[in-house]
């Protein structure tokens, strides 16, 4: 069945346009409940966490009655980083973990992302069969089975001790002067609160949450405003986090940006060396820098690539019995710790290393060259299909003939807006410039 509400990583989309609206969300509750909850028993609980936009609200609310509409009961942690409703789902013996965000979109826009008990996001199959079971409507529970919903005050700091805890307590913090940039999102309160607990030196950016400003020239995917941060308060690193904290970048001291892959190198390197890397191969996407293939396969790893995005690392890492993996927008999952991926935790990781050799962040965030890499978007309207446009096709034959093996190209839908990705990976800069040029004027022509 081809899925029309679920994404790469759940429901996505702007607040109050679909699917993303209050009745779809009560819908979607109603037929997420019914599918954990299928044997009438009224012990069944859901964890319900989101991070900082205003239409949180509304989502949380609708949400909770279409669940607590199928006898599911509820718990409402508020403001939790993702991570956090992926461990709090198996700590309180829930049935269904949900988070409520757009992770690093704009603040207009939403997303309802969903947990097995195990932690783990759900699979595809399970997804199709809640949206079979949303667009086919499920019965509601009889009036003395109707779920209950309650706040939970503790979760954050649940989640803050978790994280804490897989640092050694062996490597405190103390002289580490760290620029922590929440985004204004999910980690506002969590992300300093831990890092000051450990005994760093905190300097918080992003974290005056207004539910319009999540994202907004913050985060790891607008670093400049941490990097400012990092120079001019003298600190020794900063990590820069997204809406919902499970993804990072890590600053230097010198303001420079590292991203996922050259962390996951320097984490894979760390851990094989300590006997630690299972399977002794890092898992990560068709997106990661050929420059991380090569330094691994140097180390005498793997590189094992999956689709983009998180969830299909996780499930090539469970299914292969790895431990670390990630991508290049800075999702790592270290699933000796965590179930999805955890901003704070590898950001943690990476301070460990600096302890642990007594070096820069600067000198532990160039593990390798990177391959020169050109990434352009492309946005269409619905019910557009550039793809299939012959003229679009054409191009991409060309510029795979061009390219003849000397590099890599890869052009995809994302899974999370409607946008066309051309990206192209080549060590000729102009012939990288002009095969992604050419191919994106004829995407936009299209459209």
């Amino acid at each position: 069945m081809a899925r029309k509400l679920f994404g790469t990583d759940g429901v996505r989309g702007t607040a109050n346009l679909h699917p993303m609206t209050a009745e779809m969300a009560l819908k979607i509750g109603a037929a997420v409940g019914r599918y954990f909850r299928n044997d009438g028993n009224n012990q069944h609980r859901v964890v319900i966490g989101k991070d900082t936009r205003l239409s949180g609200y509304m989502f949380e609310n609708a949400l909770t009655a279409g669940l607590t509409s199928t006898g599911m009961n509820v718990f409402l942690l508020g403001p939790v980083p993702t991570p956090a409703v992926g461990l709090l789902t198996t700590s309180v013996r829930a049935d269904l973990g949900v988070m409520i965000s757009a992770s690093h979109n704009h603040a207009d826009d939403n997303g309802i992302k969903f947990f097995g008990p195990d932690g783990f996001k759900l699979s595809d199959e399970a997804e199709a069969e809640i949206e079979a079971l949303v667009l086919s409507g499920v019965e509601p529970a009889q009036a003395q089975n109707i779920g209950r919903a309650k706040r939970v005050d503790d979760g954050r700091f649940r989640y803050i001790e978790r994280v804490k805890s897989a640092l050694p307590s062996a490597l405190p913090l103390r002289g580490l002067k760290v620029v922590i940039d929440c985004a204004n999102g999910a980690a506002y309160r969590a992300a300093p609160e831990a890092l000051w607990e450990l005994g760093a030196d905190v300097i918080p950016v992003g974290v005056d949450p207004n539910g319009v400003n999540i994202n907004d020239n913050c985060g790891s995917t607008s670093t400049q405003t941490a990097a400012e941060a990092v120079v001019a308060h003298g600190a020794d690193v900063g990590i820069a986090l997204d809406g919902d904290a499970d993804r990072l970048m890590i600053i230097d001291e010198n303001g420079s940006v590292a991203d996922g892959d050259q962390l996951m190198a320097l984490f894979a390197d760390r851990w094989a060396q300590a006997g630690r890397l299972k399977g002794g191969a890092l898992v990560a996407t068709v997106m990661s820098n050929l420059g991380l293939e090569r330094f691994l396969v140097g180390k005498g790893l793997k590189l094992e690539r999956t689709a983009v995005g998180d969830r299909y690392v996780v499930e090539r890492m469970r299914k292969g019995g790895f431990n670390l993996g990630g991508e290049q927008s800075g999702h790592i999952v270290m699933t000796d710790y965590a179930t999805t991926g955890d901003g704070l935790l590898a950001g943690l990781q990476f301070l460990a290393a600096m302890v642990e050799t007594g070096k820069p962040a600067s000198a532990l965030t160039k593990s390798f060259e990177t391959v020169p890499q050109l990434l352009q978007n492309v946005r269409y309207g619905t019910g557009q299909k550039p793809l299939e446009a012959p003229s679009v096709k054409a191009a991409i034959a060309d510029a795979e003939a061009r390219l003849n093996g000397s590099g890599r190209l890869l052009i995809r839908k994302s899974g999370t807006e409607p946008l066309i990705r051309v990206m192209a990976e080549c060590e000729d800069n102009a012939l990288l410039q002009d095969v992604v040029t050419s191919i994106v004027a004829e995407v936009k022509a299209s459209v």
